[in-house]
Parts: C-alpha cells; sequence; structure tokens
C-alpha cells in the first residue's frame, strides 16, 4: 500500500474530531482537507512513519491550534457583497438538510445525557478523552497529538472520567447501571 493510500484511510477519523473542534461542518472540511495538504506536502516516499494516524491527527491539531491563534489576532471582515448574493440565493433556493443534519457520529450515537456531560467538560479534558476512548489513541500518542506530557494526559482522562462519572450518575441510576 502506497503512503498515500495509508494516509485517507485514516479520513472519517480525522473530520469526526475536526467536526469536534470546529462545530461546523464546512469549516471541518477545510480543515481535514488543510491536514491532508500539508501531509501530502511533507511526505517523503523514502521515509516511513511508523504511527500514521497519530502523526495526522498532529498535524490536525497544530492546523486547527494555528488558524485559532491566527484568528483571535486578526479582526474578522464582511464581505457585504457576497453576504448580499447569498441573502438573495437562499431566498430564491430550499436549503436542502446536510447528510449529518449538523451533528458528527458521535452525537448521533450516545444519549442526550452523554452528550450533555461530554459539552460540559472543559476542552483540554474532553478532547484526550475522546481521543483516548473514540479515536484509541495511547497515551504516548495523544501526548503527542495535544503536546502535553503523558502525566499530563494521563491525569486529564483520570480526572475528566471522574467528572463524567459525578455528571452521569443519575443517568447510570436511571439505566440500572449503578
Amino acid at each position: 500500500m502506497s503512503q498515500k493510500r495509508k494516509l485517507l484511510v485514516h479520513i472519517d477519523a480525522l473530520y469526526r474530531s475536526a467536526l469536534y473542534l470546529t462545530k461546523n461542518e464546512n469549516s471541518a472540511d477545510d480543515l481535514v482537507q488543510e491536514t491532508y495538504l500539508k501531509a501530502f506536502k511533507s511526505l517523503q516516499d523514502d521515509k516511513e512513519i511508523r504511527n500514521v494516524k497519530a502523526w495526522l491527527f498532529r498535524i490536525l491539531m497544530n492546523t486547527f491550534i494555528n488558524k485559532y491563534r491566527k484568528d483571535k489576532r486578526e479582526p474578522s471582515l464582511v464581505d457585504f457583497d457576497s453576504v448580499e448574493a447569498f441573502h438573495e440565493s437562499i431566498q430564491e433556493e430550499v436549503v436542502a438538510p446536510s447528510i449529518l443534519d449538523g451533528e458528527s457520529v458521535l452525537e448521533t450515537l450516545v444519549d442526550d445525557d452523554i452528550k450533555m456531560a461530554l459539552k460540559a467538560l472543559p476542552d483540554d479534558f474532553r478532547m484526550v478523552i475522546l481521543l483516548s476512548t473514540v479515536e484509541g489513541f495511547s497515551y504516548k500518542e495523544i501526548s503527542k497529538i495535544v503536546n502535553c506530557p503523558v502525566g499530563t494526559v494521563m491525569s486529564r482522562i483520570y480526572r475528566g472520567r471522574k467528572m463524567l462519572k459525578e455528571k452521569l450518575a443519575g443517568y447510570a441510576q436511571k439505566y440500572g447501571f449503578k
């Protein structure tokens, strides 16, 4: 299997995480596209990448963080001509719902109580829990993706799970898990 094909196998997992990070399907598409663009540019045929998935997630996270920092520094610009054109096109066309109707794969698989508990977690805790539980990364891989020590990852996962346990105590009792 070629190096580029090995990268494309992980597109769904990257999209799920990008959707979680951006909370917008178009932005998630852009983030995944930019991630693959950077990956393909830096890919060398003679160099074998050990853990392709972790490498791609690292690129995704760095790209997201860099864009977030850039957006914070620059004021947003509005092109009124495009807004007006968009407004006119909406009036003329019926907007079709998206495939996922704005929900990530994770949101379609879990109960509303669980979604609310996950959303209530601080971002740092939520991200490591999703990378560990949903994507199946090891502590060391998560450490490289989020750029923090392994001990911090372990601590965040432990504390995040503890917060989830507290938030979901009523849910567990309601459904007989406790």
